[in-house]
């Protein structure tokens, strides 16, 4: 372990090159700089998921006062209220700070790993020379997430904008979609009896072959949570493959829990990067009543593939869940099943 004055060097180092220099302002030091009150800044702080302390703190860098004044000079966001602007604030702070709580243990690890080398060594002492050591490794390590990030991220927004482009729609707006869901069956009770490391094991088989599936039949994920990801594809024929993919790839890991996948298909509002409306609900309540192995669809789904030769569709009969009283579901299941 490094001493305690070294850590505090250390992180005092860490954070400066983080928050891209000195803390120098109060709030309303940035609210003048920025030209935006002291609410707003408070407001659009808050909503990107960050402390608040007390308005005389200082607390913030020039990097901060950038931040605000780059964000609001953009004209779609000057020329919205603030609760949208502070929406939008929101979603872009509950991503990176997902992504950050990841990054922060790679960092870390690789910071302790060149100081404690250097302590073990002997070749290095002064708590400086320890300083420098872990900026370096700050530096190398966060270039190299940024130039990964930066990466990423690109790919993904040509993506969705052209998705955008082609769909004709734009935020907060309506549009046809294939929504689906997959669920592992009886993951409470494993994760009372499965090791930590089994448990990150059994996630990650889970999360990379139904991503595989999902993306490389035409959709995309929407998001992860637990034992269920969200998807969604352009067409209900898209989904419907999805569907069958992702069946088909989880039987093939081996340990695997069964899972049930429903999928439906209509207008649905896009809101952020994420899907809501009575089309997402329908395929959330068909999840949770599809048996283990098997693929539901609605009746928007079931129309938009009725007569495709790919599948083969099962009319079942209706049931009552949670916000529709008769819901119809049809199984889905390749034509040559």
């Amino acid at each position: 372990m490094v001493a305690p004055e070294i850590s505090e060097l250390v992180q005092s180092v860490v954070e400066s090159y983080l928050l891209d220099g000195e803390r120098r302002y109060n709030r309303a030091e940035v609210a003048g700089r920025s030209g935006v009150s002291e609410q707003v800044s408070r407001k659009l702080w808050t909503a990107l998921g960050f402390p608040v302390n007390p308005d005389d703190a200082v607390d913030y860098t020039d990097a901060d006062v950038s931040a605000v004044r780059n964000f609001r000079g953009m004209n779609v966001v000057a020329d919205s209220g603030l609760r949208q602007q502070a929406a939008a604030a929101r979603t872009l702070g509950q991503g990176m700070a997902r992504l950050a709580e990841w990054q922060s243990d790679l960092v870390l690890a690789e910071i302790t790993s060149r100081v404690q080398a250097a302590i073990a060594d002997g070749a290095v002492t002064d708590p400086q020379e320890l300083a420098k050591i872990a900026r370096t490794a700050t530096e190398e390590t966060v270039s190299v997430l940024e130039e990964l990030q930066t990466y990423a991220w690109r790919r993904h927004l040509a993506a969705a904008l052209a998705r955008s482009i082609d769909g004709g729609t734009a935020e907060d707006s309506t549009r046809y979609l294939a929504v689906g869901f997959a669920d592992m069956v009886g993951y409470t009770r494993l994760t009372r009896h499965l090791h930590p490391d089994e448990l990150s094991m059994l996630l990650e088989a889970f999360e990379s072959t139904t991503t595989a599936a999902i993306t490389e039949n035409g959709g995309w994920v929407i998001k992860n949570v637990g034992d269920e990801v969200m998807f969604a594809a352009e067409t209900a024929a898209a989904g419907a493959r999805i569907a069958l993919a992702i069946q088909e790839s989880t039987m093939m890991v081996g340990g695997t829990p069964e899972l049930r996948v429903a999928l439906a298909y209509g207008p649905v509002l896009q809101r952020f990067g994420d899907l809501y409306g009575s089309v997402v609900n329908m395929a959330s309540r068909l999840t949770g009543v599809a048996r283990p192995g098997t693929i539901l669809i609605d009746d928007g789904a079931a129309a938009a593939l009725d007569g495709d030769p790919e599948f083969d569709l099962r009319n079942l009969r209706s049931v009552r869940v949670r916000g529709f009283n008769r819901l119809r579901p049809h199984l889905l299941r390749p034509k040559d099943a």
